[in-house]
C-alpha cells in the first residue's frame, strides 16, 4: 500500500492537472462563442448568393455551366479532390478520429484522388500512413477566416476548371442541434441543378424584373467561386465549433474524472493516515505495557532480595 507522502503527491498532481483541464474548458468555451458569432454575422451574405443562383435558374432554362451536372444526367467521375478539415492538435475526444476514418474510407474507394488537408493533426495522420497530400493549409484550423477560405477555394477550383478532377468533396464535422457534432462528406462540385430550383415560365402580362449582365450564364459563373469560398468558410467555422465543443466535453469529462479520483485518493489517504495513527497508538500502548511489566518485575526482584 502507498504511504502518506506518495498519496499526497498524487493528490497534488491530480489537482494541478485539473487546473489545466479547467482552463482549457474555459478557453474552448470562449472560442466556441466567438466562432458562432462570426458565423452568424457572415451567414446572410452567403444565403443571398445562393438565392441569386436560384433566381437565375428560375428565370432561364438554357443555363449551360460546367459547375453543374448537365440536364442529361451525371456521368461517372474518374478523379476526385478531397478537402479534409481536422484540428491542429488533439485533446478533443473523437473529433479528429471520426473525420479521418471517414476520409480514409472515401479515399480508399477511388484510384485517383487529390488530397487537401486543413489541420496539423490530419497532415501528420496521412503522412504516417504514406497517403500523398496535394497541399496542406497551415494555421487555418485555429483561425478560420474568409480570406483563407477563398484561397482554398481558388486551389480547388483551379483543379476543377482545368479538368484535373471531376468532383470536389469536403469532409468536415457538422454541428447538429448545436450540441452534437458528426463527421460528414459533402459534394461541393459539380452542383445538382435541382438544388437551386427549376425554371418557372413567366405568365403573360408579368414583366421580367431581373436582368443579368452580360448574360445569365456569365453572371452564374461569376457567383459560383464566391459561393464555393463561402461554403468552405462555413465548413471551416463549423469544424472549428465542433472542435471546441468536443474539447469542452473532453475537458469536462477529465474534470469529472479528476473529482472522482480526488475523492478516492482522499478516502485512501484518510485510511492510511488512520492506520498509521492506530499503529502509533498500538506501539505506544505496547511500549507502556512493556515498561509496566519491566517495573513490576524489578519491584518483585527487589522484594525477593
Amino acid at each position: 500500500m502507498a504511504n502518506l507522502r506518495e498519496i499526497k503527491n498524487r493528490i497534488q498532481s491530480v489537482q494541478s492537472t485539473q487546473k489545466i483541464t479547467n482552463a482549457m474548458y474555459l478557453i474552448a468555451s470562449t472560442k466556441l462563442q466567438k466562432a458562432r458569432a462570426d458565423q452568424e454575422r457572415t451567414r446572410p451574405y452567403f444565403e443571398l448568393q445562393k438565392s441569386e443562383m436560384k433566381r437565375i435558374f428560375q428565370r432561364r432554362n438554357d443555363i449551360n455551366s460546367h459547375y453543374f451536372y448537365p440536364e442529361t444526367g451525371r456521368k461517372q467521375a474518374e478523379s476526385y479532390a478531397y478537402l479534409v478539415v481536422t484540428a491542429d492538435k488533439g485533446l478533443a475526444g473523437a473529433y479528429n478520429t471520426n473525420v479521418l476514418k471517414l476520409a480514409e474510407g472515401e479515399i480508399s474507394r477511388h484510384k485517383k484522388t487529390h488530397l487537401f488537408v486543413v489541420g496539423e493533426y490530419g497532415r501528420q495522420y496521412f503522412m504516417k500512413r504514406g497517403i500523398p497530400i496535394e497541399k496542406s493549409f497551415l494555421y487555418t484550423a485555429q483561425n478560420p477566416t474568409f480570406r483563407r477560405a477563398r484561397r482554398i477555394a481558388e486551389e480547388l477550383l483551379a483543379l476543377y476548371n482545368d479538368g484535373t478532377c471531376d468532383e470536389i468533396r469536403v469532409i468536415y464535422s457538422h454541428m447538429e442541434r448545436g450540441v452534437e457534432s458528426k463527421a460528414e462528406r459533402v459534394q461541393l462540385l459539380p452542383f445538382e441543378r435541382g438544388a437551386f430550383g427549376t425554371y418557372v415560365e413567366q405568365t403573360e402580362g408579368i414583366r421580367k424584373t431581373y436582368e443579368f449582365y452580360p448574360n445569365p450564364t456569365a453572371a452564374l459563373e461569376n457567383i459560383v467561386p464566391s459561393y464555393i469560398a463561402g461554403y468552405i468558410y462555413g465548413a471551416l467555422v463549423e469544424s472549428f465549433c465542433s472542435e471546441q465543443n468536443a474539447r469542452m466535453n473532453a475537458m469536462k469529462a477529465a474534470n469529472d474524472n479528476a473529482e472522482e479520483l480526488l475523492g478516492n485518493l482522499s478516502i485512501q489517504y484518510n485510511r492510511v493516515r488512520q492506520a498509521a495513527i492506530t499503529s502509533e497508538i498500538t506501539e505506544v500502548a505496547a511500549g507502556a505495557k512493556a515498561q509496566r511489566r519491566k517495573r513490576r518485575k524489578k519491584h518483585q526482584d527487589n522484594q525477593s532480595t
